[in-house]
């Protein structure tokens, strides 16, 4: 089963819908002992770093959260669920995050001219091969919406990258991990393939 992390932010049933889409039941859960069971994890994000590592604790979900990691089970972060996995993010201070992937979060420092939070449609740039994403070309439109980025110490764990201002990275992947600062529920057909591609176990 297909299990969304619910920690009482973003919209979870816009992604358990685009799941329902490609033909795969997702359950929505904030209970520690399903996220264990799971056989696929996705952790999305909606909202403030610091206040969805708060829940995170508060739920008693991290455990499980790196439990599934650490047992190589497949997994998908989106968003927000991609700017958690690094060790510290700078929204609202300095804040730890779960500490998965080395590196930090960081806000867009862009000309008055650009708009901070990124919003909307923008290109991927495939720098690695990647089944998950072989159906998705490249120069693909995704949706965005966010105000700050991921930095990965290892740039080898850079999958996709796009081009706000700056290149940035807007997708890695290690081992059966797989997370995206791009919203897959609100990309329409490339989204969808990727979701289906997650779902059919191509990570």
């Amino acid at each position: 089963m297909i299990t969304i992390v619910d920690y009482g932010m973003g919209n979870l049933r816009s992604v358990q819908k685009a799941f329902e889409k490609v033909g795969f039941p997702a359950v929505i859960t904030s209970k520690p002992r399903v996220v264990a069971k799971a056989s696929r994890l996705v952790l999305p994000g909606v909202g403030a770093f610091p206040d969805c590592m708060k829940n995170l604790r508060k739920l008693k979900l991290i455990d499980p959260i790196l439990k599934a990691v650490a047992d190589r089970k497949p997994f998908l972060g989106i968003c927000l669920g991609l700017q958690l996995l690094f060790e510290e993010s700078d929204e609202f201070g300095r804040h730890k995050g779960l500490g998965l992937i080395p590196g930090r979060v960081v806000r867009f420092r862009l000309a008055k001219s650009l708009k901070v939070p990124h919003m909307g449609w923008n290109r991927i740039k495939k720098v690695r091969r990647l089944q998950l994403l072989a159906e998705i070309p490249d120069g693909a439109y995704l949706y965005f919406v966010h105000s700050y980025y991921v930095v990965p110490e290892d740039p080898d764990l850079v999958v996709t990258t796009t081009e706000h201002g700056r290149e940035f990275c807007s997708s890695i992947s290690r081992d059966r991990l797989f997370a995206c600062q791009f919203h897959p529920e609100k990309s329409q057909k490339a989204g969808l393939i990727l979701l289906k591609a997650f779902a059919d176990g191509k990570l």
